[in-house]
């Protein structure tokens, strides 16, 4: 029985060796899946996989998870902010952008009340 605690330990060992050296150092895998038919591409599925740790991913230039709204609070908030100040700027600008005059109101000049009465 002692025997067979001690194998079941030495494999977590390793396991956990081999799981911090894969984190320390990474590892990706690729790979591309492309369904065709009669020489047409129906379906193509690329895939990407890295697995790192948190440290060696950001020393790789991957920090998506920063500015993922739904995995960061202080990103969703910026995301909640953004939006407000867009729909703030679109009422300013249609406040102040004037209408669009149809083609036949551009081309005549508008006659003044004088103008009018006294026929142009």
């Amino acid at each position: 029985m002692n025997e067979q605690r001690m194998e079941h330990s030495l494999q977590a060992v390793g396991l956990a060796d081999i799981l911090e050296r894969v984190l320390d150092k990474g590892i990706v895998i690729a790979g591309d899946i492309t369904i065709s038919l009669v020489e047409v591409e129906l379906l193509n599925i690329r895939l990407r996989l890295v697995v790192a740790s948190v440290d060696r991913a950001m020393s790789m230039g991957i920090n998506w998870w920063q500015s993922d709204p739904h995995l960061n609070s202080h990103a969703r908030e910026l995301a909640d902010e953004n939006k407000l100040l867009r729909e703030r700027l679109d009422r300013l600008e249609a406040a102040v952008v004037p209408p669009v005059l149809p083609a036949d109101a551009a081309r005549e000049p508008s006659l003044t009340g004088e103008e009018a009465c006294h026929g142009g």
